[in-house]
């Protein structure tokens, strides 16, 4: 076939406009319909089918098109093609040399047949049974193999009845038709080479994300969970923002690059607690380290009991005169015994973690700890220890202020971690986002006691998702499972204090992100009635 230079500068920049728009196409399954087009295209086909080569040496339908008959299957469409893949080779291992597709796949050469009833060298009889039942008529086929840069099989590429361009009739391809789609197969190969590549490595970089969180969740018997439910929170919340259409927060809008990039943070918010010791991540009550060391004191109110049983019995056997003792009548003792009971209960219940705690209460723990018993050595020496006494005087939680520091401190370590990573541009605020969830709007959160003008939006929405999360979970060794009602009067109240975003709240709330994520997550007995107009900071809208 001859063509003038017009015709062919006309052909090269449209071959260049197609090798930009693969190598534009971020999605696999429209990146092959564009082949299967434009191949189409460029040859005046009135219809093709592309296949991919798979692990198992078959050939997969992944798209079938016939412009006459208005058939789209595969690809962008919603109809899935029922025909079975086509095998390389028989069970005996030998060559399927009868279909086209096959043997154009195992030969590496082109296959352009002019008609393909008359052809005897492939079995067309799946072709004719189309037609009978469609009425169509197959004529010419072109079936041309994708292979990369590598010589790697990636599929095949079939065009089906080429036409005059002036009067319709279906032609057989000519042989710069083949070159043609011979040169864009070979364009194709490659573009899906590096294609599946770069999806490679984002399932490589998205397992070894959920494998670190996994490692934190797991370090923890009582966070386990955390890392794989606050990307789930803030995924929905994000999505809530990015369709408003009112509010100070309509015109924010995020790529799917930017939502996940902002999933990505959300995952690795907490990768530094990785270096944060268990006894601290799981201290369950205010003397715990390795074990509960309440045990240890309820041995030393057992000695207080013995002593004072001791000093009854040599007190009473100067008064008896051989008479039988009897300490249950002995008021001294009776009322000394209520005292150590009294103050064991009351050490127990000052273990449990809680959200404050009075100064009559840090006075009656120092007066028992200024008990005196007698040790081992024969020297006497206070009840509780100083470190002890200062860990039972917490007013909130469990954690001291040096085991709060070691906590806290997994922020500075996730955004060291994060920052030594080398990131394609659209990830590169990941530390960022992810280094920010205990900061506050008002600018005492940690670690950098950033305001919310110097945070970002996405930032403070994996703030909220972390807050939710921690508030709703049933794994803390702490705390019980807060219900939804509880937890949204604390969330409202932080509003009002100026620690989360305040807008961000409003739409949390608003559509109804904590119910769609509690009847995915929470358990039933959490999930109470809840009272928009009792959740501090939120106005029914």
């Amino acid at each position: 076939m001859e063509i003038d230079k017009v015709d062919f500068s006309s052909l090269l920049k449209e071959l260049t406009d197609i090798g930009v728009a693969l190598s534009a196409e971020t999605d696999h399954g429209r990146l092959l319909e564009i082949i299967l087009l434009k191949a189409m295209e460029v040859t005046n086909a009135d219809g093709g089918s592309l296949y991919t080569h798979t692990e198992d040496k078959r050939l997969k339908f992944e798209i079938m098109l016939t412009k006459s008959l208005g058939v789209h299957k595969g690809g962008t469409s919603d109809e899935e093609i029922e025909f079975y893949p086509i095998s390389l080779y028989r069970d005996d291992g030998s060559a399927n040399k009868q279909m086209v597709a096959a043997w154009a796949a195992i030969s590496g050469e082109t296959v352009n047949i002019e008609d393909a009833y008359t052809s005897e060298q492939f079995d067309f009889s799946g072709t004719r049974n189309f037609d009978e039942k469609t009425g169509y008529r197959s004529m010419s086929f072109l079936t041309v193999p994708m292979t990369n840069h590598e010589n790697e099989l990636i599929g095949v590429l079939q065009l089906i009845n080429a036409q005059d361009p002036e009067s319709g009739e279906v032609i057989p391809f000519s042989e710069f038709d083949q070159q043609v789609v011979e040169s864009l197969s070979s364009q194709a190969a490659v573009t899906i080479t590096n294609r599946s590549l770069i999806d490679a490595q984002k399932q490589l970089f998205d397992a070894l994300i959920q494998l670190i969180a996994d490692a934190i969740d797991e370090k923890s018997p009582y966070t386990a969970g955390h890392c794989r439910r606050v990307p789930v929170l803030t995924n929905m919340l994000a999505d809530s923002v990015c369709a408003m259409d009112s509010g100070p927060l309509k015109d924010f809008q995020m790529t799917e690059l930017e939502k996940y990039e902002l999933e990505v943070a959300a995952w690795l918010h907490d990768c530094g607690k990785i270096t944060t010791p268990e006894y601290v991540v799981d201290k369950g009550t205010k003397l715990e380290t390795i074990f509960d060391r309440i045990h240890l004191v309820d041995h030393r109110f057992e000695i207080l009991k013995r002593d004072a049983e001791i000093e009854a019995l040599r007190r009473l056997a100067k008064e008896a005169n051989g008479k039988e003792i009897d300490l249950k009548n002995d008021a001294v003792y009776q009322q000394r015994l209520r005292w150590v009971e009294d103050s064991r209960n009351f050490i127990r219940n000052c273990n449990i973690g809680g959200e404050a705690i009075s100064d009559e209460q840090t006075s009656r723990i120092d007066e028992i700890a200024n008990q005196m018993l007698l040790a081992p050595s024969a020297e006497e020496e206070p009840l509780l220890s100083t470190e002890e006494t200062q860990n039972l005087k917490i007013g909130r939680g469990t954690l001291s202020v040096r085991e709060r520091e070691i906590i806290n401190n997994h922020v500075s370590v996730t955004i060291k971690m994060l920052e030594s990573l080398p990131y394609p541009k659209h990830l590169r605020r990941v530390p960022e986002y992810a280094g920010g969830h205990h900061e506050k709007m008002d600018g005492t959160g940690y670690p950098n006691r950033l305001t919310g003008k110097e945070m970002s939006l996405q930032a403070r929405m994996v703030a909220i998702a972390d807050v939710f999360e921690a508030l709703t979970a049933s794994d803390r060794p702490y705390k019980k499972a807060m219900p939804l009602s509880q937890s949204l009067k604390i969330l409202g109240q932080m509003k009002l204090d100026g620690h989360i975003d305040p807008d961000l709240f409003d739409i949390f709330v608003q559509d109804k992100i904590f119910l769609k994520y509690a009847h995915e997550h929470l358990d039933e007995k959490q999930i109470d009635d809840v009272d928009l107009t009792q959740i501090p900071g939120y106005r029914v809208h």
